[in-house]
């Protein structure tokens, strides 16, 4: 009895499916695999871009938030506070331009003013990080500007393909267009799907990086002021027990009367 209705119902089921993904690409041939392939190494390396430069302006942000609040503006000299900052960091590669400036200015026997040749200093400095904090983003603009015409290419391909298959067998029938068609759908699908997170992960990181560009020039000029005045001009360092003390003294001062 059982046998019975297991061989009915094997009968009665329905016929396996064969225009499936992988069908559609079998049936691309060598041309779909090579853009599919083209398409997914664009999304592996927009992907790894993204959380390598992530890391890395986190890294910056986290160590800039380490100086406003700690002890490098409280040392004696710049020298003593770029001992006490992270080696190889964005921000210890300013201290180090900025002294290094000032040693070789002293050396020269022309009358460049002092404040022109560090300032100018600090400049390249600040431009050599900015280069290397955008280092990687011109391929997600180039992915996401490309991406959408590699998959157009399959797309139109599988048209194309599509177009002989009813050529060849006189009709429309849908098991003759059925793979090409597929084929072009999927190679739409995957484009735009490879090229709008390169967008926004672009835009994104951009933004970032021009932060982080605000801060490294303001931290150039409070090194450059402390230079210059040989360590009588610091910034006001803020911590947070500073900041909620002052807020809570603010807050039980007596109103002035007019």
């Amino acid at each position: 009895m059982l046998i019975d209705i297991l061989a009915a119902a094997a009968a009665g089921a329905a016929p396996e499916s064969h225009f499936g993904f992988t069908e559609a690409m079998k049936q691309g041939g060598v041309i779909a695999w090579f853009i599919l392939t083209v398409l997914v190494i664009m999304s592996v390396g927009s992907f790894y871009i993204l959380i390598t430069k992530l890391l890395e302006q986190n890294r910056i942000l986290r160590q800039y938030k380490s100086i406003r609040g700690g002890t490098f503006w409280r040392a004696n000299t710049l020298a003593e506070g770029a001992s006490k900052l992270e080696k190889n960091s964005a921000w210890r590669q300013l201290v180090d331009d900025g002294l290094a400036a000032e040693a070789q200015h002293s050396k020269m026997t022309d009358s460049l003013e002092a404040h022109d040749w560090m300032h100018g200093s600090l400049a390249r400095s600040e431009a050599a990080i900015n280069s290397r904090l955008a280092a990687g983003l011109p391929f997600l603009a180039t992915v996401g500007a490309t991406a959408p015409f590699v998959g157009l290419l399959g797309t139109v391909i599988g048209i194309y393909r599509a177009m002989i298959g009813i050529a060849l067998a006189g009709s429309a029938e849908i098991d003759k267009v059925a793979g090409p068609v597929g084929e072009a759908l999927i190679m739409t699908a995957i484009g735009l799907l490879v090229a709008v997170p390169a967008v926004l992960a672009y835009n994104w990181l951009q933004g970032r990086n021009r932060r982080i560009a605000e801060l490294l020039s303001g931290f150039s000029t409070d090194v450059l002021a402390n230079i210059t005045s040989r360590g009588a001009v610091k910034p006001a360092v803020m911590t947070a027990t500073s900041t909620q003390q002052a807020a809570r003294a603010a807050a039980t001062a007596p109103a002035t009367k007019a």
